[in-house]
């Protein structure tokens, strides 16, 4: 057996693998990474898994787990990740999509700018933020606006990668409008960029995402001039 193979059989792989990406940006599908299992425990149960593990980590810091400011922290952490920042990984908390007629026969984009996400770098779990810029083209049905804003903040609440982020979106609001005419941009600071390795606070990241009608330049312009009007 060669040297390298004896490594990556060890339980030093995972560390080698990590070493090897560093701090590239790897990507896998466009749906999220779940196991099978992924719902076989009840929030509560998940909860009280993450409180133990969390606890651990801190104790393996060396942190005073005794101390008044520190001794909930296990809990708040276990209840903000299910409950709160990673909701949308469970499907039951999908946004419920209600259409409705387009009446008024509008035949133009209709464009939602400015939604404010936060969401969490699936490579290091700190946050990514920034807005989405959605715009689609009705096919005989409308949505509330709120629902709009209602599936960007479901799917990014998740461990994410912004190009995963982009195509769920963009890939959500085609089936639930059941049109092919939508378009999506994330304009976003990623604090593992920010706040660590590089350390680098300015830069920021664009994605986007078109289909149907916005491929074609003139529309997809007129959408990129509005979203960048103040």
């Amino acid at each position: 057996m060669k040297p390298k193979e004896i490594m990556l059989n060890t339980p030093l792989k995972k560390n080698w693998e990590a070493d090897q990406y560093g701090d590239d940006h790897v990507s896998s599908s466009h749906n999220t990474p779940l196991r099978e299992d992924a719902f076989d425990l009840s929030d509560d149960e998940k909860i009280e898994k993450i409180e133990h593990h969390f606890e651990e980590i801190m104790n393996i810091l060396g942190l005073d787990l005794t101390d008044d400011s520190l001794r909930g922290t296990p809990s708040r952490v276990a209840k903000m990740y299910v409950q709160e920042v990673f909701s949308g990984l469970n499907p039951a908390n999908s946004p419920k999509i209600t259409l409705f007629e387009n009446k008024y026969k509008y035949d133009e984009m209709l464009v939602e700018k400015d939604i404010t996400f936060y969401s969490h770098c699936e490579h290091h779990f700190v946050p990514i933020y920034g807005k989405v810029h959605v715009a689609y083209i009705s096919s005989g049905q409308v949505i509330g606006l709120s629902k709009i804003n209602r599936i960007v903040q479901y799917f990014a609440k998740r461990p994410q990668v912004q190009e995963r982020l982009t195509v769920q979106i963009g890939n959500e609001l085609q089936k639930s409008l059941q049109t092919e005419d939508v378009a999506v941009v994330i304009d976003a600071t990623h604090l593992c960029v920010a706040s660590r390795g590089v350390g680098d606070t300015n830069s920021k990241t664009g994605t986007a995402y078109f289909t149907g009608k916005f491929k074609d330049t003139q529309i997809k312009n007129e959408f990129l001039n509005y979203i960048n009007t103040q």
